[in-house]
């Protein structure tokens, strides 16, 4: 692999380097033309899945601008591969790069049940919505294998304690027998992200994530169900998505969506550096373009860390995009609501089971 190939299948296409560490790595030509003439595979692009042990699994989210108060992470990583994840950042904190490393390097957190329940029974924990995932996707390819989400949420539906999902993956369907048990009692809410019509643009962008078209099936099943679904139109990307705005509105409201939201990009950290990398080997005519576009939503910068506004943008750009969101706002999901979960039932099974006094 050297510095012009374009590795498919990934999105990130090389690792960049760890800011908390003192050590960088590359591909020398010299390496990978002794491997050609071993016969030997420089990189196997394979995926790891690398058990972690933490003391703990519900996080409290600090940020204002977010829109949740708690969330926790079964896995950390994630092979869908999005290039534009902010999660990627994370990665760093364990010693691993925000790029490639964040793809292939999957921490499994294998005690996350356990860790969930023993918070649930904490006599000091008030009922409050944890999403499942704020950080990586609860749903990627890992859950097929490990299946803590689907444990996570039965622990969940024992202590009739309320849970968001936020997923990308129509995996998700697996688990609707559970799911319908928390809508029951008015407990579950999924956000699905879709972020365009276009296959082409998923593959490039979203390399290992479920199709749209089965994306959209998801919203239409467990709309169908009860089950509440908001659909984030996340990120959008001028000179990318940002031109199917009104015909995702549509789309997820026809599947039965009661909601929608969406977030403007910004590449904070080190992802500024690997999407650059990605769409001048991805989108060579686009790259420009779409690089200035971006920095003019954000101040002249690819980042804005800013409470507040590092989701929205600023600018000419940004504010048709806002525009353009209200206006399919209000063609689309006039007189609809995301409900508020009950936080109501959890005391009474805080031990597990239904308390009769």
């Amino acid at each position: 692999m050297n510095d012009n190939s374009y590795l498919k299948g990934r999105g990130a296409q090389r690792n960049t380097n760890n800011k908390f560490s003192a050590y960088s790595n590359e591909f020398r030509d010299d390496f990978l033309e002794f491997c050609h003439l071993e016969g030997e595979i420089a990189d196997d692009n394979k995926t790891q899945y690398i058990p972690i042990f933490p003391r703990t699994i519900v996080n409290k989210v600090t940020s204002p601008d977010v829109g949740m108060n708690y969330s926790m992470n079964m896995y950390q990583g994630c092979e869908h591969g999005c290039i534009y994840c902010y999660a990627r950042n994370a990665h760093e904190f364990w010693g691993y790069s925000a790029g490639l490393d964040f793809e292939r390097k999957i921490l499994v957190k294998q005690d996350a049940p356990a860790l969930l329940e023993a918070k649930l029974k904490s006599k000091s924990w008030k009922a409050e919505t944890i999403v499942m995932s704020g950080n990586t996707d609860c749903y990627q390819p890992a859950e097929r294998k490990f299946e803590l989400t689907r444990k996570c949420l039965e622990v969940f539906l024992k202590y009739r304690h309320p849970v968001g999902i936020i997923t990308k993956n129509a995996l998700i369907l697996r688990d609707l027998d559970i799911l319908k048990e928390l809508s029951a009692h008015n407990l579950i809410g999924v956000n699905i992200s879709i972020t365009s019509l276009s296959e082409e643009t998923r593959r490039m962008v979203e390399p290992r994530t479920t199709t749209i078209k089965k994306r959209l099936e998801a919203i239409g099943v467990l709309s169908a169900a009860g089950i509440p679904v908001n659909a984030m139109l996340a990120p959008i990307v001028p000179g990318i998505n940002s031109h199917e705005i009104l015909k995702l509105a549509k789309a997820v409201s026809d599947q039965g969506a009661v909601s929608m939201a969406f977030t403007l990009v910004r590449l904070n950290g080190a992802i500024g550096e690997i999407f650059t990398d990605w769409i001048r080997k991805a989108l060579p005519d686009r790259a420009d373009k779409v690089l200035h576009q971006i920095s003019e939503c954000h101040g002249g910068s690819l980042n804005d860390s800013r409470y507040g506004i590092r989701k929205k943008g600023q600018g000419k750009i940004a504010s048709q995009i806002h525009d353009m969101f209200g206006l399919a706002k209000r063609m689309y999901f006039k007189d609809k609501k995301f409900p508020i979960l009950n936080t109501g039932l959890y005391e009474a099974y805080r031990d597990g089971q239904l308390k009769l006094f």
